[in-house]
């Protein structure tokens, strides 16, 4: 069995690459994408797996943008931190629908139900899932909470989102830092990818905000924005290449 996992986290491909082993040697991983854009390309290069374990949450938006570019082939297990969606809508249409940490015996179980299906089932599925993705609306405004007051606020003028463990805040071109009570999971999904980059763990960032790019010793990217920022902003290696796409993508 060939499978594709599209997850951003390296710790949580690494520890589905583990699982797998686990539970059937035979299993090969042909692939890892990190982007809603990788993943597309990489569907449209490769010859298609048997199955895609697949994060909702990806570096460059909601998984289900996917749904908006191609159609999807294959059988899809996703995979998510968060319990907000509908997960009885992701059982009837999905292989299975697991949330992180994966326990072991979830993923045998949901790689046996795929073991069992007929081409039958398979047909039947793939015509539901291709149907998952929401038309996209996305926000133009957002309300900050201020004191007794909601500000309102273009997001032409937002530069970043930031966050740390304890809080999050938003940070616009005329200096201004707010906090803002959402995660930026939250957040990101609200956004037009075409606007908007998941830089890292702790970053949001518009397009229009970037200003120079330093290549790093490592190959990072270090990203000057244009204003001032708490914490320097680094695009790792793995999604240098990715992020560059996106800045010059039309």
């Amino acid at each position: 069995m060939k499978i594709l996992i599209v997850e951003d986290e390296t710790a949580a491909y690494e520890s589905l690459v583990e699982i797998l082993n686990e539970i059937d040697p035979a299993i090969a991983v042909t692939g890892n994408t990190e982007s809603v854009s990788q993943t597309i390309n990489w569907l449209n290069e490769h010859p298609l797996p048997d199955l895609i374990l697949m994060d909702i949450h990806l570096s460059d938006g909601s998984a289900f943008l996917i749904f908006e570019h191609i159609e999807i082939e294959v059988p899809i297990i996703f995979t998510t931190a968060y319990d907000e969606y509908a997960i009885e809508a992701f059982k009837v249409n999905s292989i299975d629908y697991l949330l992180k940490p994966i326990k072991p015996t979830d993923l045998e179980r949901a790689i046996n139900k795929f073991k069992k299906l007929s081409s039958t089932n398979i047909l039947e599925y793939l015509s539901k899932v291709n149907q998952l993705a929401p038309a996209p609306r996305y926000k133009n405004k957002l309300l900050i909470p201020l004191h007794d007051k909601l500000l309102p606020v273009d997001l032409m003028e937002v530069s970043f989102f930031y966050t740390t463990e304890k809080s999050t805040s938003i940070g616009l071109k005329n200096g201004n830092t707010y906090p803002y009570p959402k995660t930026l999971d939250h957040i990101l999904s609200s956004l037009n990818p075409s606007n908007f980059y998941r830089a890292n763990k702790q970053y949001i960032i518009a397009r229009n905000a970037v200003k120079n790019i330093t290549v790093w010793f490592d190959s990072r990217l270090l990203i000057t924005l244009d204003r001032e920022v708490p914490e320097r902003i680094y695009i790792s290696k793995n999604k240098a290449a990715d992020f560059k796409e996106w800045l010059v993508s039309e």
